[in-house]
């Protein structure tokens, strides 16, 4: 999911923040190699609000664990002075580290990259870095006003078969906590015949998105371990690293196939899951993300007579996977972010 075709033809202006002189020169010397610019690098937080402050940076490159403020504080601070830089965390993973990498991807945040550990500094890393700061970087364009978007093609009346209920499907990429920070708190607690959320994150950080969103919403968030089943109670995350399959009666398996597209999870491997199992009784929701993970499963969907639901572009903060289902032709419903609560209640039920 490379983003860096994309980008401005400019270089990207990015300031790098980490406590470590290690990270810091790996991280300055990747982004330079690929054609960003390091305006500013800095090892606290203070540093790096002051370098944001000299700089006016596209993209801030912000380690959490940091001397005098840290991350969280210099993001809230970002925003509190309405700052337009746009936020990668780059984060080790722990359970506490997990937790405030989620938190700052709520607070507004565009993307979550992973620190290796030990000798596993393999390029992966710096490539995914730059293309996060890349997709970053577009975050920062100006989007159309928020408003209610015509359906892509004409809605008809909401069906049911045989009165049954519709299970969920939600699936999101950049920008996409922050997102189902809003929405998901905003669901009922007992809704339609389950909920899944597909959420690009790397492994391990999807159980604190789970413990988050859990502790502000009716339903119970959990993050999937398979063999469970899906409930109107409970939403199951797809969990970082793993595939997430459904099967006959909401049964929930997890599977380890190789990445699609760079990604595992795989939205589209659910979507198509869900809709061959439950047809027309299921709703799908694509919200705010970059590339197109959910058309194909979205084509399924439709042959399936379910129903489809997307984020419009006003609220998203990368109109990509939206987009793709809605220039398809396959959406029934194109709504800004904090209309899709009661549209995804009403499909469901």
């Amino acid at each position: 999911m490379s983003a860096h075709t994309s980008a401005s033809p400019k270089p990207i202006r990015v300031v790098v923040a980490d406590d470590s002189a290690f990270m810091r020169r790996l991280i300055t010397d990747a982004l330079t190699e690929r054609g960003a610019q390091v305006v500013g690098v800095g090892r606290e937080g203070d540093e790096a609000l002051e370098l944001c402050a000299l700089h006016r940076p596209d993209v801030l490159s912000l380690d959490l664990a940091m001397p005098g403020r840290n991350g969280i504080d210099v993001l809230k601070e970002l925003r509190r002075i309405g700052s337009p830089v746009a936020v990668v965390v780059v984060s080790a993973f722990s359970p506490a580290h997990g937790a405030h990498a989620v938190e700052a991807l709520a607070e507004g945040a565009v993307e979550l990259v992973a620190k290796p550990t030990g000798a596993a500094l393999a390029a992966g890393f710096f490539v995914e870095l730059y293309d996060k700061i890349c997709l970053a970087a577009i975050s920062r364009r100006p989007r159309p006003p928020v408003a209610a978007v015509p359906a892509t093609r004409s809605a008809p009346a909401l069906r049911r078969a045989g009165g049954l209920k519709r299970a969920v499907v939600i699936a999101c990429s950049t920008g996409g906590p922050k997102a189902l920070a809003s929405l998901v708190p905003a669901l009922p607690p007992d809704l339609g015949d389950g909920t899944v959320i597909v959420q690009h994150m790397p492994a391990g950080f999807t159980a604190s998105l789970a413990t988050r969103l859990d502790g502000s919403s009716g339903l119970t968030v959990a993050e999937a371990r398979g063999g469970e089943r899906l409930t109107p109670q409970t939403a199951l995350v797809a969990p970082g690293g793993r595939h997430l399959h459904l099967h006959e009666g909401g049964r929930v398996t997890l599977g380890d196939e190789p990445e699609i597209g760079g990604l595992r999870p795989r939205a589209d491997i659910t979507i198509r899951d869900a809709a061959r199992v439950y047809g027309e009784r299921m709703v799908l929701v694509v919200l705010t993300g970059m590339g197109k993970d959910g058309l194909e499963g979205a084509r399924d969907v439709r042959r399936a007579g379910g129903r489809i639901l997307v984020e419009a572009e006003g609220t998203c903060t990368v109109y990509g996977m939206p987009r793709a289902v809605a220039e398809a032709g396959l959406a029934d419903r194109q709504l800004p972010l904090h209309e899709l609560p009661g549209a995804i209640a009403t499909e469901a039920a």
